[in-house]
């Protein structure tokens, strides 16, 4: 177990990044960046012991400056959708940047994959663990509360990436984090992930308006393409004519998860028969954003210059609901000042 660290370059503003490498005793290594506290790269072995990097991203720090589809980002303070841009919180409106239609994507332009962090590193028996942290400003893209922000990353030597993250804020809040790293089992470079065999342990999904802000309805799975419980490609049904998929260009649905807030559970696994890739997600939040790379526009170059192509990866963003702080019926992203934050989410790989 290690980490080393390495520069990735300087932003516009002169800010010096580095890349930390965490490896584990079975060949596992993960990269990360003070810069956005960006998942870089996930290298892991496949059934023949090839290892190849999963995760898609870029060579640069140049270009993770803009990252459009948010590769390996770390999001806050609020992922997802927000209806209208708009949000109420003690009886106070609050604006935010309308930077997907009229709506807000990720809490606007600069989410947090986009700011320098503080770097803590530990390294003990069986484990070694990166912690990035910053003070997120009052008002900073137009949320309330300063907020201390924390998210750590830690591998095992079972092949987990444990993604931990916390905040206590000065001011009733909303927050909402997750990770927007796009995997593809086969190695980033390999084409579209169609053919991985996917499981969402999930009944229900919550469906959207055109412009993919949910309606605030629950939607049973059953006889419909969103339906993961038996596991199946992703591709098998990404193209059958039901209204949620053409709305969304592919999934890119948020579905609601068996668990509670005390303890992280299996949600999902991606399986890839060629390599015997195998991971499984794991969490303690009540929503998992399913998205195929809908957008990706096939236009620039990414890691090793390849160019990736409209579903070459696919995301698993645990989260609270999108737009659950206009939708109360969902489970409630608000935090009282004071009130500790705190959510794990897991990904594990293996082979088979």
């Amino acid at each position: 177990m290690s980490i080393s660290n390495k520069q990735f370059g300087k932003t516009n503003n002169g800010e010096r990044a580095s890349l930390y490498t965490l490896s584990n005793k079975n060949g596992m290594r993960v990269v990360v960046s003070d810069f956005g506290a960006n998942i870089v790269s996930i290298l892991v072995p496949d059934k023949k012991g090839v290892i190849k990097d999963v995760v898609l991203g870029y060579d640069n720090i140049e270009q993770y400056e803009v990252n459009s589809p948010g590769y390996g980002s770390f999001i806050g303070r609020h992922a997802n959708r927000i209806g209208n841009a708009t949000f109420q919180l003690n009886g106070t409106t609050y604006e935010l940047e309308k930077n997907d239609g009229k709506n807000n994507l990720h809490s606007g332009s600069k989410s947090y994959n986009k700011f320098m962090y503080d770097v803590e590193i530990y390294e003990e028996d069986g484990e070694n663990q990166i912690e990035f942290s910053r003070f997120s400003k009052e008002l900073e893209q137009g949320f309330p509360g300063n907020l201390e922000v924390t998210v750590s990353y830690t591998l095992t030597d079972d092949n987990e990436l444990v993604i931990e993250y916390y905040a206590i804020s000065d001011k009733d809040t909303i927050v909402n984090f997750t990770n927007h790293s796009y995997f593809n089992l086969a190695g980033h470079d390999s084409g579209s992930i169609l053919n991985h065999k996917l499981m969402i342990d999930s009944d229900k999904f919550t469906p959207t308006d055109d412009a993919l802000i949910p309606t605030g309805e629950v939607l049973d799975v059953t006889g419909t393409p969103m339906d993961f419980r038996t596991p199946k490609t992703i591709g098998k049904d990404i193209e059958i004519d039901y209204l949620p998929l053409k709305q969304a260009g592919g999934y890119d649905h948020n579905y609601v998860l068996k668990t509670t807030r005390e303890e992280a559970v299996k949600v999902a696994e991606l399986f890839e028969e060629q390599t015997g890739r195998l991971m499984e997600i794991y969490t303690d939040m009540p929503g998992m954003q399913l998205y195929t790379g809908n957008f990706i526009e096939g236009k620039e170059k990414g890691k090793n210059n390849y160019v990736y192509k409209k579903r070459d990866g696919v995301c698993f963003e645990t989260q609270f609901f999108p737009n659950s702080c206009n939708i109360h019926e969902f489970p409630s992203c608000v935090i009282k000042a004071g009130e500790e934050f705190d959510s794990v989410t897991i990904y594990k790989f293996s082979v088979r």
